[in-house]
């Protein structure tokens, strides 16, 4: 899972970015189109990889399906449907960090193939089964298989935060699906966008417009961008799945659980208490 990490759940830069990776790195809000936010991206996760592996590898476990920070489990959430019915399925993850949803798909009968940008993300899928579920590295936007491939599709926190055309991404997910297939994909909520990235009091304070879609970028000190995240509204998510003739069937916003203690980047406790941090999409192929 790459997502806060949340991928892939591994953490978004704008709500866990770390300034000992880029050191000359700065933050801003400015544009930044698909093949820039392609490139940024996949150097970011090349160089974080191992860092991200170390400091979140624990929580996602090495067979483990979580959908965000919150640690909603597929074992308990069934939004691909129950365990019994992923037997014999073709599912594809998007966007699968060291894949370690692929691997519990794995072990419940699935057919997984996990899919990422980042080469280096999927060595880590290498270095923890040594390559018993199919790696593929590629571009969510430009999926490399024939239509109709899956029965199922997922991404927790994987790809949809990181490009600047998700409805492309969707597009190309529904070409892939067979009919009847459902595609579930996890983000950060996109009300957090107008919170700071804090997990404390201070991150409770709306301090940017909610409706401000413009990009987050870090960039070097020549303007390259070396990171950069983008922001739907949820309206803007549930016009992007309906758009690309995907059918909407649920929205899940996870409840903060009791159990979890830990902070991740901009998520915590206290700030999931009070205000949601991760949306769950549930589409279907008619």
């Amino acid at each position: 899972m790459q997502e806060p990490g949340p991928t892939h759940v591994p953490a978004p830069a704008h709500e866990d970015a770390d300034p000992a990776v880029d050191d000359e790195s700065t933050a801003t809000r400015r544009d930044a189109g698909t093949t820039e936010s392609a490139r940024a991206n996949r150097g970011w996760w090349d160089r974080n990889a191992d860092e991200y592996q170390v400091e979140h590898g624990t929580f996602l476990g090495d067979d483990r399906f979580v959908w965000g920070p919150e640690g909603l489990d597929e074992v308990e959430a069934e939004l691909l449907g129950p365990a019994e019915e992923l037997v014999g399925k073709d599912v594809l993850e998007i966007g699968a960090g060291a894949a370690q949803c692929s691997r519990w798909l794995a072990g419940q009968g699935a057919r997984p193939v996990a899919l990422d940008l980042s080469h280096r993300q999927l060595q880590h899928s290498l270095r923890i089964d040594e390559g018993r579920v199919p790696l593929v590295q590629a571009d969510a936007g430009a999926l490399p298989f024939l239509d109709g491939s899956f029965d199922l599709a997922c991404s927790a926190y994987g790809a949809l935060p990181f490009v600047a055309d998700p409805a492309r991404v969707l597009r190309e997910v529904r070409r892939v699906l067979r009919p009847g297939g459902r595609f579930v994909f996890s983000v950060t909520h996109p009300v957090r966008w107008a919170f700071p990235d804090e997990p404390g009091p201070e991150g409770l304070t709306v301090t940017a417009s909610y409706f401000d879609r413009t990009p987050y970028v870090e960039q070097d000190d020549e303007g390259r961008a070396v990171y950069v995240e983008h922001h739907r509204t949820l309206g803007d998510r549930v016009r992007d799945v309906v758009t690309s003739g995907l059918r909407l069937v649920d929205v899940v916003e996870p409840e903060w659980p009791a159990w979890n203690t830990q902070e991740w980047g901009g998520w915590s406790p206290l700030r999931g208490n009070l205000i949601p941090g991760t949306a769950i999409f549930v589409c279907e192929r008619d």
